[in-house]
């Protein structure tokens, strides 16, 4: 891969965008109009220039019309108190939706920028928009509460005020998890938030008002003083679990917190087991080591309830470990003992899928979801096709791997692949497609006309070389019958306008090409079983990019981008969802 070895970058630290963006800027605020999607609590409503103009697409069956989630342009603020501020980017975003339909989507600024959330509760912001956008709440910086806390008006209001200096102790990473209801809180699910520090760290806080308000951030999450690249799931009303690398073994570490995010000390496990770590652990110099996915709690009724799945891809042995060679060969830890609430619980290490000697299946990020039957589905990208996999018996075999993007996509470029499940079967993949073959690290190929360096001119001595370039769309599969032997998928592009053009990055920090979308994006199913999709894109360029660059052309590599969040969601559930049946074989 062009620009560096994708395993060290991960066997480093994977603290995607350490630095927010860009450093500075002496740029004075401007007001931009609300955002035509009827966001609340928006930078533009309190004078503060957006980063970028509000977008709303007009929408492409079965899916809502796209639209940006407001952001502010800089932090701090311009004033007299601070003319020094971060340029504010929003990239890696993550979406939940609770029991209650209550959607949530975080995503990252980079250290130390902090992270940013936004709510949407029909019940608190409204009914869908008329065009069917969501007039989602923006919830500030959850990790920058400062002195807002619950007595001082809540996190949402540190945006645009003097006291806010627009960086906190996270913003290298970020996942969010949502609880079960809680009775003894008015029925609200309590909403958990982890982010990685640039020491590195985890800091935690949670919310129990669905998002209005959040405790002060703990630093001090992880028990291990060194750790990189966590995720978290959570079940009952108070249960979350959050695992990270340890960056001195990579091993994949474990804990669970009891007091909704509070605090994560009150068990403990690691998931590559004693057989699994010589093939997957940083076990010399040059170990390859290993890529995690999302840790994810089986949330069904079976008897399965309460376990824990941790899927990873690793080099297939300790020889290829060892000598540094791709990732080519998934694992899932399986925790059965972790409902029996021990201070201590462990994994036994599966075997998925192991790809052709050479093969490079470590692009970031694998995924794996458990539908409401307690049956497991896992994807993940080799650069040009999506895999899926599934598995009837709680993890310990799989159906053969295949290659499940079709269409318009086959052939082509496909990355960040991410997957959510419920019902019985039913399932939904989304990732980013291509209209080009190639590695999306590839330059050459997906930048045609371009010079090789980082937002270099067209070579050809125009300004519009990039209307050359790869063409990026977020697609989505979905089937009702996922745990078949052949599942039916249908495919969509939810995108309705394309998101970003050129290369991708897919080797986290260590990665040659383009990272204004950094490493991921992610669905979510509401209980309406209707896909929610939050994802970057920066195919609208930056207010910012005249002044930076002397252009302000869209076609033109040096224009100025940041990446910023967007969402979409199916409007409809799809037909044949299947909400009964057997669970998954014990």
């Amino acid at each position: 891969m062009p620009g560096g070895n994708p395993t060290a970058a991960w066997k480093t630290t994977d603290a995607e965008e350490k630095n927010p963006a860009t450093t500075c800027s002496f740029a004075a605020p401007t007001l931009l109009a609300q955002a035509t999607a009827n966001e609340r609590n928006c930078p533009s409503s309190r004078g503060i220039a957006e980063a970028i103009p509000p977008f709303v697409g007009s929408g492409k069956a079965p899916f809502s019309p796209n639209q940006s989630l407001c952001l502010p342009q800089l932090a701090p603020t311009p004033t007299g108190l601070s003319p020094l501020a971060f340029i504010v980017q929003g990239v890696e975003p993550g979406a939940r939706v609770d029991a209650q339909g209550t959607a949530y989507v975080v995503s990252i600024r980079g250290v130390p920028g902090g992270v940013d959330l936004w709510r949407w509760s029909k019940t608190l912001d409204g009914p869908p928009n008329s065009n069917r956008t969501l007039p989602f709440k923006y919830e500030g910086q959850p990790d920058n509460c400062g002195i807002f806390s619950f007595t001082n008006g809540g996190c949402a209001n540190n945006v645009g005020t003097p006291e806010n200096l627009g960086v906190a102790p996270g913003g290298g990473d970020a996942d969010i998890a949502v609880n079960a209801t809680d009775p003894a809180n008015s029925s609200i699910p309590n909403v958990a938030l982890t982010s990685l520090t640039l020491a590195p760290g985890v800091t935690g806080t949670h919310s129990t008002d669905r998002g209005d308000n959040f405790t002060a951030p703990n630093v001090a999450e992880a028990l291990i003083p060194g750790d990189d690249r966590q995720w978290n799931d959570a079940i009952d009303p108070k249960t979350v679990y959050l695992i990270y690398h340890d960056v001195a073994t990579f091993n994949i570490d474990v804990q669970r917190s009891t007091d909704g995010g509070v605090t994560y000390g009150a068990a403990l496990g690691e998931a590559i087991d004693a057989a699994t770590f010589p093939a997957a652990g940083d076990v010399t110099p040059t170990s390859t080591a290993n890529l995690a996915a999302q840790i994810k709690v089986d949330l069904s009724n079976c008897a399965s309830r309460s376990n824990l799945y941790q899927l990873f891809v690793e080099p297939d042995n300790v020889s290829e470990n060892t000598g540094g060679q791709p990732m080519r060969s998934a694992y899932v830890g399986v925790s059965l003992d972790a409902k029996l609430g021990l201070p201590t619980f462990t994994f036994t290490d599966y075997k998925i899928y192991t790809g052709p000697v050479g093969a490079t299946n470590g692009n970031i990020f694998p995924a794996l979801a458990v539908d409401q039957f307690g049956f497991l589905y896992a994807v993940w990208s080799d650069n040009s096709n999506v895999f899926f996999t599934s598995s009837s018996n709680l993890g310990r075999t799989w159906t053969p791997a295949r290659v499940v993007n079709k269409g318009a996509t086959k052939g082509r470029a496909n990355v960040f692949p991410w997957v959510a499940a419920d019902a019985n079967g039913h399932v939904v993949v989304a990732w980013l497609g291509a209209d080009k073959a190639g590695n999306s690290n590839d330059r050459a190929v997906m930048e045609p006309g371009h010079t090789p360096e980082d937002n270099g001119p067209c070579t050809d001595g125009t300004s519009t070389c990039m209307t050359k370039w790869a063409q990026w769309n977020v697609y989505v599969l979905e089937t009702v019958n996922g745990h078949a032997a052949t599942p039916t998928f249908n495919q969509f592009t939810a995108s309705d306008h394309v998101i970003h053009r050129g290369t991708i990055s897919t080797g986290g920090l260590g990665g040659g090409a383009d990272r204004n979308l950094a490493d991921f994006f992610q669905v979510a199913l509401d209980p309406q079983h209707r896909a929610n999709i939050a994802f970057a894109d920066d195919h609208v360029v930056s207010p910012l990019s005249l002044r930076r660059t002397g252009t302000d052309n869209p076609d033109d590599p040096v224009s100025f981008r940041v990446g910023v969040p967007y969402f979409t969601y199916r409007l409809q559930a799809p037909a044949g969802v299947v909400t009964t049946g057997s669970c998954a074989a014990p």
